[in-house]
């Protein structure tokens, strides 16, 4: 068993996996094994199935029941008679699952690389400020597009601009905590307490609101 990390609160349960094992083994972690057989045939490359599994063996592992993932026309999954939201997300090495009976949730996870650097402009606005850890500015970067990325799920809109659409309020980032964040995108202009974990490997953002 690959469990990592898992938080149960009041108001919702969180967990990530760590992919570690072959599809053989994923499977022996699942029920209904004909239905999960059947959705990977639907799959070509290899990492895709892994992801795939990885995600359900977590959502079993944090329900301990057979719950099949469904998806509305915007891409935003849900689980069909059953009453928790729930929000997905996968980077390399590692899957996250959230859950919470009264709250919508939306949750992120990246992978730490530096290939963020490059795409910078694409997502951050002139009034973000990206602020280092442990001397380390990639950490703040990774954070601000994991939780536009959060953010995106949670809206769960069409169109939406990283740059334009989705605002992360000044922070000094620790190893874990939260940040304040605004999207521009709808009439509300909704604000959310984003939190936040550091790992060697990732950074996870989440919401539940």
């Amino acid at each position: 068993m690959a469990l990592f990390l898992k938080w149960e609160k009041a108001d919702y349960i969180m967990g990530v996996w760590k992919m570690e094992e072959s599809l053989e083994e994923l499977l022996l972690l699942l029920p209904e094994h004909d239905y999960y057989e059947e959705q990977l045939a639907g799959l070509k490359a290899p990492h895709r199935k892994i992801e795939f599994l990885s995600v359900r063996v977590l959502l079993f592992t944090l329900l301990r029941q057979h719950a099949p993932i469904w998806y509305r026309k915007s891409g935003k999954p849900y689980l069909k008679d059953s009453k928790y939201s729930v929000s997905i997300s996968h980077t390399k090495g590692y899957a996250a699952v959230i859950l919470s009976h009264h709250n919508s949730v939306g949750i992120d996870i990246e992978q730490y690389g530096k290939r963020v650097q490059r795409v910078l402009y694409k997502f951050v606005r002139d009034d973000e400020v990206i602020q280092s850890y442990l001397g380390d500015d990639v950490w703040s970067m990774l954070l601000h597009w994991s939780a536009k990325e959060t953010l995106f799920k949670c809206i769960d809109q069409s169109e939406i601009d990283f740059k334009e659409h989705l605002h992360i309020f000044p922070f000094a980032p620790q190893s874990q905590g939260r940040f304040e964040a605004c999207e521009y995108k709808t009439p509300e202009k909704k604000h959310f307490d984003i939190e936040y974990f550091l790992n060697d490997d990732f950074v996870m953002t989440w919401y539940v609101g």
